[in-house]
């Protein structure tokens, strides 16, 4: 299976693999859908290694896509181009990343935040590629192995593009795995990995970040205009941070005037890094008078105990990691979501606010929400003047999948 030479894309050297697809699967590419899956795969010729360029042509030979190729992965081809052939060599990688990088220009050009998601995967056209800026030091995350035979030319594109001081490669779980040059999680492509957690600036907030141990990429950047909203609520407010990670809620919420915070999380990691970003920031006034205390333990667990003993907040935020890595797993998770905000309704004062957030991209946000009034409705309660809201600029939407976050602010009404 073969196309005529002028449809045939340029690209660096190396294996080209030709590629039929169902029909569902051509009009899912067509319509713009970044992901090809294994089951879709009618014909591939030759047999493809990872980060191989898989050319997609249609039922009549012609070019539709070319995307990288991973035989390890369900997600087979990871479609970087669509349309007419282009190639797909160092000036095609430098226009990708430089587009990435302008749509933050307005974050980048920001004194108060020196954080921010540079390359956002499928939604910024570089598949399975995460590129996270702390400070000068710069973290690449790759979630498909089919990334590692183009990091040399990665690399040079980012080393003109940004100069980051150093730049740590991260691995996905699955990629770790996978054959990766000797290279392992951590990783310094340019530069020295820093030894000490990165210092950086949210909304004019201190935060330090593990990018080289942390979990993602060493901060969940995501969650920054979410947190700036809480902080926005907090004034005189009793609040509890269940789920707080390193503490971006809870530090926000303190600077926002909050009375105390109290911090939940399983992690003794996470606690500990949630009173040094809080010590971090006690030269701002409001940080210093708040009471901060932490709880290490399961949220559940912890929010049955808390309620048990009649304890009361006037803000709740309850940020839990993804509850479904799988589409089996979302019923499971659903049901989570509803009892944690039964639990968390549970310990509000009555016309106090409840923040509840998914990050389960398979549960859909009609799916959560309606979940969270479910369990609020067992707990007894309303849900009023609500707002829904999702994740930074820096965190564009390319396609439906791509919309993972969802939060929900609401007064509780008990009933």
């Amino acid at each position: 299976m073969t196309a005529p030479d002028d449809e045939q894309p340029e690209g660096p050297a190396g294996q080209r693999l030709a590629v039929r697809l169902t029909k569902d699967a051509q009009r899912q590419v067509r319509g713009g859908h970044p992901w090809v899956f294994d089951g879709s795969i009618v014909s591939l010729k030759p047999e493809g290694r990872a980060g191989d360029l898989a050319v997609i042509f249609d039922d009549d030979r012609k070019f539709m896509a070319i995307g990288l190729y991973d035989p390890a992965s369900p997600i087979r081809i990871k479609v970087l181009h669509r349309g007419k052939p282009l190639p797909i060599d160092a000036a095609f990688w430098r226009q990708r990343f430089a587009e990435a990088i302008e749509r933050r220009s307005g974050l980048i050009d920001s004194s108060a935040t020196t954080a921010y998601r540079l390359v956002h995967g499928e939604n910024d056209q570089l598949p399975g590629l995460v590129l996270d800026q702390y400070d000068t030091t710069s973290v690449l995350k790759l979630y498909s192995a089919a990334w590692i035979p183009h990091l040399p030319t990665v690399m040079a594109t980012l080393d003109e593009l940004i100069h980051p001081k150093s730049l740590i490669l991260r691995f996905a779980r699955n990629v770790a795995a996978a054959d990766t040059g000797g290279m392992v999680d951590g990783f310094a492509l340019i530069g020295v990995a820093p030894e000490a957690p990165v210092r950086f600036l949210e909304n004019d907030l201190a935060f330090d970040a593990d990018v080289v141990h942390g979990q993602k990429t060493g901060h969940f950047l995501d969650q920054r205009d979410n947190r700036l909203e809480v902080r926005s609520r907090s004034e005189g407010a009793r609040v509890l941070d269940v789920f707080s990670c390193t503490g971006g809620f809870s530090v926000n919420a303190a600077a926002g005037g909050a009375a105390s915070v109290h911090s939940v999380d399983v992690s003794p990691h996470a606690i500990e890094a949630c009173r040094a970003n809080m010590a971090a920031n006690t030269a701002i006034a409001f940080v210093s008078s708040c009471e901060h205390s932490v709880t290490r333990g399961d949220a559940f667990a912890t929010m049955e105990a808390m309620i048990g003993r009649g304890e009361r907040f006037d803000l709740v935020i309850v940020d839990p990691p993804s509850f479904a890595s799988s589409q089996g797993q979302v019923d499971v998770a659903i049901r989570s979501y509803e009892r944690l905000a039964e639990l968390a309704v549970g310990l509000i004062e009555p016309g106090g606010t409840l923040v509840s957030c998914s990050c389960s991209s398979r549960v859909t946000g009609e799916e959560f929400f309606d979940a969270v009034h479910r369990g609020a409705g067992r707990g007894h309660a309303r849900l009023l003047d609500e707002t829904h809201r999702g994740h930074g600029i820096d965190h564009p939407i390319g396609f439906a999948q791509g919309a993972y976050l969802d939060a929900l602010f609401a007064r509780v009404q008990h009933i």
